[in-house]
Order: C-alpha cells, then structure tokens, then sequence
C-alpha cells in the first residue's frame, strides 16, 4: 500500500510561490508517518515548499488540516478524488468542523489519531473506509514516535520539534485548544523524550517544545526540567505566565537550557482578560511582577498580545506597545482577535450576530489580517491598522537596537547574535501577509464534494 501525507499551505497568489519565511518541519506529518505500519510505503510533500506531484501513483492521501488552510486543503483533495484516489483528513478543523470537512472526504479522523489511525490505513487496505473515525477521551502518548525520514532532502529551519505534551488546562474562551482537547493535557513518559531528543539533536542548536502550555503542569514540568539538565541542550516552549511567581520552577527552567517562553499576555486591561477567561494573567502581581521574575532569571519572553475584545479603543495600541518596549521582549505579536469555529468566543459572535462572514475561512471576500466580526469600539478596518501600526512601532529599527542592548536579551552570545536576524525577519514580515489568500488564487480546479 502507498501512503501520501501532505502538509497543506494557507495560499498562494497567480505566479508567486508561497512565502517561505519561518518554515520548520511538520511535525504531525511526521507523527502520522510514525504512526503507520511499516509495510506501507510513505511519501510527504510540503505545499509550503515544493509542488505536489498529483500523477504520483498512490492509495491513499491524508492531510491534516488546520482553520486556516481548510480551502487550501479541499483544493488538494478535490484534485486527488478527481484522480480517484481516496483522502482522509483529520487535525484540528476537522475536530471542530467534522461535517464540513467530510464534504471533500472520503473519511475524517475526529480528535487524536494515536489509536484510530492504525484502523483507518488496515480499512483503506480492504477497501471499507468509514466516514467517521472518532475518538473518545484522551489516548496516551507513551509509544509516539515521529518518523523523521520523511523529512530527508527538505530544507527547513534547523530547529528541533519535539512534543512532550498536548493540550492545557485553561479555558481561554478564543482558544480552539481547550475546545479540541477539553482543557485536558496529556503527557508523554520522560524517558522516551529524552530518547528523541539524544536521537535528534545532531546539527540543532536549538530545540522547540512544541507544547499547547508546557507549564500546564507545573509539578510535571519541574521533573521533567531536571532530566533536561544533562543534555545540555538549547530550548523554546509556551508557557502560562502563572508559572513565572514559581522560584524553583524558574531555577529548573533555566538549568535545563531554556532560552525564552511564548507567554499570552493578550491584554493590558483587567476586564479583558476576566472576558476571556484569563484572569489569572494577573494573579499574585500581575505582569509586572512576574516579568520581573523572568529578567531576574534572564529568561527571554515572546509576549502575544490580540486585540478586538469590547474594552479595547485605539489608545489601547500605543500602550500595549511601550509597556512591550518597556519590558524588552525579545519579540512580540499584535494581532487582532480571530473567532475559531468551535471555540465561545465563535459562539458569542454568532449569537450576537457579530460575525461578518459565517465561515470566514471559506468566504471569498476573507483574506488573511483580515477582522472576520464587527468589534465593539471601532471599525474591523481601524482594528486591522491599528495592528499594522503596533507592528511596525515594535519593530522599527530604534525599537530593535535599543531592546538588542537589554541585559537580559544580551545574556546569551547564540541568542543575542540571532536576536537581530528574527527581529529583522519580523521587521520584513510585518505586512507581508495581509490580505494574502486563503487557498491558491490560480487553481482553476473543481471542489469535489463526496457522496
């Protein structure tokens, strides 16, 4: 049996290639490929990278599919059914959206595939795929094993992806994680990331936990830190911020070689945050105390902060910006709220009637940056500028030289000299995207719709 994977891309304009900044390996492709028998010949292509071959003899296609590639993803498949090549599609849009995903399926793998997929490719075999393959609770992750190899001849990024550990235990209402994974976290056994990291870790300087929160479980997290500790390896996670006003977590985190955290600041404004169900941001002093913490560890931040919620005017963007430059993020993101399908924050939307476009993703008017619902305080288009302009405050080049000398960004020579090819990628990033297509604007295919 021939197996393909593909990795979808978010879209693409006539006679341009997608934009190839910050491309780094498809990790579930990889756990997909891990996941499937041996006996079964697997090819993976990347449509962010390289053109797919769709005369290429094969069985079977499965992509997995995200809010955002979802057009993109039923270009693809609609070309292989036309072929008569059956597709499954799983991922976290067909989590979300299962019915409308199976429109351009033949089969769709709801939640996790750990323990579905092994049934999926033995009824593929015999020629009796099911519509619906759903699972139910949480499988574990103890025998996960990313089979590489299908990377072999790609050129990306040389980062190291590794998972300990999926889903969170918060409920943030604009976060389709809770809703995928029902503010659960699983956790794969110590010792078998250890054994990936040792088998991988030749030519990566630095490695990415790609984690939902990898301080979820901040017991769990403190014993896994100090297993870390010998490897002596370079690392990167996202993290909660309560985790920042734990003292020997912040120790364990730092002996263990990490280098930075993504922490969800997402808003200045208290009310904000108690909306979207985040105000433990501000527990036991709030920002300014746990970033204190952090710059006394020298642990650098990746701050995110949306924008979009009803307490949000214009003078929130100039603020949001000087407490980020105040603070010297190693970088930072201003991006305006996004209702995912599936999420309440979707819900709450809908329900009030605020969504401009039902199902974004799929609109034809939508194209990426752009604000999917009507904000309370100002218009979709001053929300979108004001973003644009954030953006291009935090990364002009005063911004950058002057957060480049922080003590903190500067403590490190391999984090320090890469500090200004990231900050000078975002720089050159900050527009490049908007109003950019989802789906490739110049296929001139048919959606195929199944039975």
């Amino acid at each position: 049996m021939r197996l393909t994977i593909i990795h979808p891309c978010v879209g693409r304009k006539p006679g341009q290639k997608y934009i190839r900044t910050w491309q780094m390996e498809s990790l579930p492709a990889a756990t997909l490929a891990g996941l499937t028998p041996r006996d079964v010949e697997v090819r993976f292509y990347d449509d962010r990278m390289e053109a797919i071959p769709l005369e290429e003899a094969t069985d079977l296609v499965a992509i997995s599919v995200e809010t955002y590639t979802a057009k993109r993803a039923y270009q693809i498949a609609s070309e292989y059914r036309k072929r008569k090549v059956p597709v499954v599609m799983g991922g976290f849009h067909a989590t979300l959206c299962p019915d409308e995903v199976a429109r351009y399926a033949e089969a769709v793998v709801c939640g996790e595939a750990e323990l579905l997929w092994p049934r999926v490719i033995d009824d593929a075999r015999h020629g009796r795929l099911e519509k619906f393959y759903r699972q139910s609770g949480r499988p574990s992750l103890a025998e996960l094993k990313p089979d590489r190899s299908i990377f072999r001849g790609k050129r990306y990024l040389p980062i190291g992806l590794i998972e300990a550990g999926r889903g969170c235990h918060f409920k943030c209402d604009f976060c389709a994680v809770q809703t995928v994974f029902g503010s659960t976290q699983t956790r794969r056994p110590i010792d078998k990331i250890i054994a990936e990291i040792e088998q991988v870790k030749h030519g990566r300087k630095l490695f990415f936990f790609v984690d939902d929160n990898i301080t979820s479980n901040i017991e769990q997290a403190k014993e896994f830190f100090r297993a870390l500790i010998p490897l002596k390896i370079r690392w990167v996670s996202q993290a909660s911020i309560n985790a920042a006003h734990d003292e020997e977590f912040l120790e364990l985190l730092v002996r263990s070689g990490c280098q930075g955290v993504l922490i969800g600041f997402e808003s200045l404004n208290p009310a904000n945050l108690k909306d979207m169900n985040k105000s433990f941001n501000t527990m036991r002093g709030g920002f300014e105390k746990a970033l204190a913490n952090l710059r006394k560890h020298r642990v650098r931040v990746y701050g995110t902060f949306i924008f979009g919620y009803d307490r949000d005017t214009s003078e929130s963007f100039a603020e949001t910006v000087a407490f980020a430059r105040e603070h010297a993020l190693y970088i930072a993101a201003f991006n305006h709220l996004t209702p995912f399908p599936g999420t309440p924050l979707y819900t709450r939307l809908q329900t009030e009637g605020r969504l401009l476009y039902e199902n974004w993703w799929l609109d034809e008017r939508y194209s990426y940056n752009r604000i999917p619902f009507q904000p309370h305080a100002m218009t979709p288009e001053l929300l979108q500028q004001n973003c644009l302009a954030a953006r291009r405050e935090f990364y002009s080049w005063s911004s950058i030289a002057r957060r480049g000398f922080d003590r903190v960004n500067r403590s490190d020579w391999f984090m320090w000299r890469n500090f200004y090819l990231i900050n000078a990628l975002h720089r050159n990033d900050v527009s490049l995207r908007d109003h950019y297509p989802l789906g490739d604007e110049s296929w001139q295919g048919q959606y195929l719709t199944a039975n």
